[in-house]
């Protein structure tokens, strides 16, 4: 094999014989460093090659040698090498290749315990990059397969469900000296109590790749209304729920509705909270304590509940819920659980007889997305009236309709279009309609301001409603 290194651009590439054939390209970087090669003759003969085939501009003709000399001075780039004695044990090898790893980035604590798992367990961290790789493309041979169009998860994430299902641990730094062989109480390593420790963490492997646990679990994210990837803020809801919904099946014996349903709570809660976004661990650890008197599924299922009515209280909907709607954020949280609540009640897109659900379904993929986030206000219609960006684009502003709809109303004002197009529905049809969608009667005739202050109550309550049918 032979490297070839192009100087202007200073990269590298394997030769083949249309390099071998470009004058802009060192074929083959071995000649810098025989014996009888004359740098300097070298780059001269190189230059000259290149004036023939083009004219240099005169950073170019700077940048060339310095390129070639700085890859010529490889030559004296320090390696070092790190010989460990043949009576070193794997805790100690562990130790030292976490060091020497540690220098070049900064790890983090999914890092060491990835790499007590390449030390101790190589086969269990392969497959847990092989099922992740697997997630993240459709099977081309119809096999079973992770693949799934909500979350395509990383080797670390997976590893985080599996050391709360096995050790009810969120802290990745406790978990590291667990798998060591750590005694937490006395500060003791033990041989036999970290191959105790890794035999729990294959067996909670074992059922964190399950295809069929796998698959299963995402019935919670549909039941919980959130039927389409785009509409899922946070991966790590999607992880602890997982690693809970684990919890639940193998050690409290729930399955089938019961437990979808807890759980599909729960992860509309997390999300529409944003319970899992500040310090993470931190919550998770607090999650897991919650769970250490349940004897049975029942008592799962009731200290979840509680949470969830302590974190949800009539305040929530009724005072931080709809402040939390007073945004322009894209990503807010509380817009996609109002559409996940859209999902929940079966409701019609606006002004049309299709329903949320049909057609945010991820499977229906087309050259435009079948629904569009439409301004009720036109953008340009409020940029006229001097409306800054903030102000456009609040989330009470935005209502989900038919791509060809949201094309046709374009920038009209929306005394001009909806009238017209309510026009199309009978008087109780559109009445429930517009309590779907938040929208008072004759809106748009509403002052803007007036208009967004409702509009964000009435969201909040169809948010509940919503939630209220799981």
């Amino acid at each position: 094999m032979r490297i070839a290194f192009h100087p202007l651009e200073e990269r590298f590439e394997v030769t083949n014989t249309p390099i071998e054939r470009d004058s802009s390209w060192i074929s083959d970087i071995s000649v810098l460093w025989r014996s009888d090669t004359n740098l300097y003759e070298l780059i001269r003969e190189f230059l000259e090659r290149m004036r023939q085939r083009q004219a240099l501009a005169p950073d170019g003709e700077k940048r060339i040698p310095e390129a070639i000399h700085r890859l010529f001075n490889l030559a004296n780039y320090p390696l070092s090498a790190l010989e460990i004695s043949a009576q070193a044990s794997e805790e100690e090898v562990s130790k030292i290749f976490v060091r020497i790893n540690s220098q070049g980035r900064t790890l983090n604590q999914a890092d060491f315990v990835l790499t007590l798992m390449s030390v101790f367990w190589d086969e269990g961290r392969k497959e847990l990059e092989d099922f992740c790789r697997l997630a993240k493309q459709p099977s081309g041979d119809s096999k079973p397969s992770p693949y799934n169009p909500y979350f395509h998860p990383s080797p670390d994430q997976l590893l985080r469900v599996d050391v709360a299902l096995a050790f009810r641990r969120a802290r990745l730094e406790h978990v590291y000296s667990i798998l060591r062989g750590k005694d937490l109480q006395t500060g003791e390593f033990s041989a036999e109590r970290r191959d105790a420790q890794f035999a729990r963490l294959k067996e909670a492997q074992n059922a964190v790749l399950n295809l069929q646990h796998w698959h299963d679990f995402f019935g919670v994210l549909k039941r919980a209304g959130y039927i389409h990837p785009k509409m899922v803020t946070s991966e790590t809801a999607v992880v602890y729920t997982y690693a809970l919904w684990l919890i639940g099946k193998r050690e409290f014996g729930l399955s089938g509705h019961p437990l979808r349903d807890i759980m599909a709570r729960w992860f509309f809660m997390s999300s529409l909270t944003g319970r899992y976004t500040g310090s993470p661990e931190a919550r998770m650890e607090q999650d897991l304590a919650l769970l250490r008197g349940c004897r049975d599924g029942e008592d799962f299922i009731q200290v979840l509940e509680q949470e969830i009515r302590a974190v949800l209280t009539d305040d929530y909907w009724e005072i931080t819920l709809p402040n939390e709607l007073a945004t322009a954020s894209p990503r807010n949280t509380a817009q996609f659980a109002y559409f996940a609540a859209l999902c929940l009640l079966d409701a019609p897109v606006l002004y049309s007889r299709m329903k949320v659900r049909d057609l945010l379904d991820p499977m229906v993929q087309g050259t435009r997305e079948s629904l569009e986030r439409h301004h009720l206000f036109p953008r340009r219609y409020l940029e006229k009236l001097d409306r800054d960006w903030r102000d456009i684009n609040q989330v009470a502003n935005y209502a989900l309709v038919e791509w060809r709809d949201n094309l046709d109303i374009s920038d009209r004002p929306p005394e001009k279009y909806a009238p017209e197009y309510e026009a199309r529905f009978a008087p109780e049809e559109l009445a429930q309609m517009y309590w779907f969608h938040a929208l008072p009667e004759k809106w748009y005739t509403m002052e803007y301001e007036s208009f967004l202050e409702e509009r964000r109550k009435r969201m909040a309550a169809v948010i509940q409603e919503g939630f209220m049918r799981i």
